[in-house]
């Protein structure tokens, strides 16, 4: 093998690389040129420009778009209406006393009988008649309360209490959450009586008030058994 001199010159040392042509601009240009057409053409069928549609269908879109509103608001409008109804109701049950029961005779009030004080009222009715709580609250006593016989015991929700005593049958049971004219049981003469009748007492903050008095306060008179609330609020 020849060997290479290192006085011969390299032929290859000097051989320059012929570099390519750059890309031309224009084809960059005109490469650029159709995505970007694409892009619109694209953009074209999924967002027509507003120009190329027909005024009239523009204004039926806007048409229906101020319809869609219009219900849209009246629908809005109901649900308030509609809630502010029930909470008027609800109120309003809240709001209502009404007398226990009809058709009895007006005895004993509230106050001094016999050297003590008869802490409630008396109203005569047959055996068997169905008496009503008088407002919206909790039982919390439904069963047998020493000389009240067979009773129900009411509590509001401003906190005061109803007794209704000497009952024959109670129709309630303690914890159930009871209307104004929900019936609670029927008249009858168990406990301390001396008669068929119902027993009504009220108190505030544990001490007794007289009936009489706290029931005409509330638009209810039970000595002239009237119920000046009944035609607003029927009772179930």
């Amino acid at each position: 093998m020849r060997q290479r001199l290192s006085s011969e010159p390299d032929r290859y040392r000097g051989r320059r690389r012929v570099p390519t042509p750059p890309r031309s601009r224009y084809a960059a240009v005109v490469t650029t040129a159709f995505v970007g057409a694409g892009i619109v053409a694209i953009g074209a069928n999924a967002l027509p420009d507003a120009k190329s549609v027909n005024p009239s269908v523009l204004d039926e879109l806007r048409q229906a778009s101020v319809a869609s509103q219009d219900a849209a608001d009246r629908t809005d409008s109901a649900d308030r209406s509609t809630r502010s109804e029930r909470s008027d109701g609800k109120t309003a049950e809240q709001d209502l006393w009404l007398l226990p029961l009809h058709g009895y005779d007006f005895k004993s009030p509230y106050g001094m009988r016999w050297g003590k004080l008869h802490t409630g009222i008396d109203l005569v009715a047959p055996e068997g008649t169905p008496f009503k709580a008088i407002h919206a609250g909790t039982v919390t006593k439904a069963g047998w309360f020493g000389g009240y016989g067979y009773a129900v015991i009411v509590k509001h929700s401003d906190g005061t209490e109803a007794i209704y005593g000497h009952s024959s049958t109670l129709t309630v049971k303690e914890g159930q959450e009871v209307k104004a004219g929900d019936q609670l049981g029927l008249v009858g003469n168990t406990g301390h009586s001396y008669g068929s009748h119902l027993h009504l007492e009220i108190h505030v903050k544990g001490e007794p008030q007289d009936p009489v008095a706290w029931l005409k306060d509330r638009g209810v008179d039970i000595q002239f058994e009237d119920e000046s609330f009944y035609g607003d609020v029927a009772p179930s």
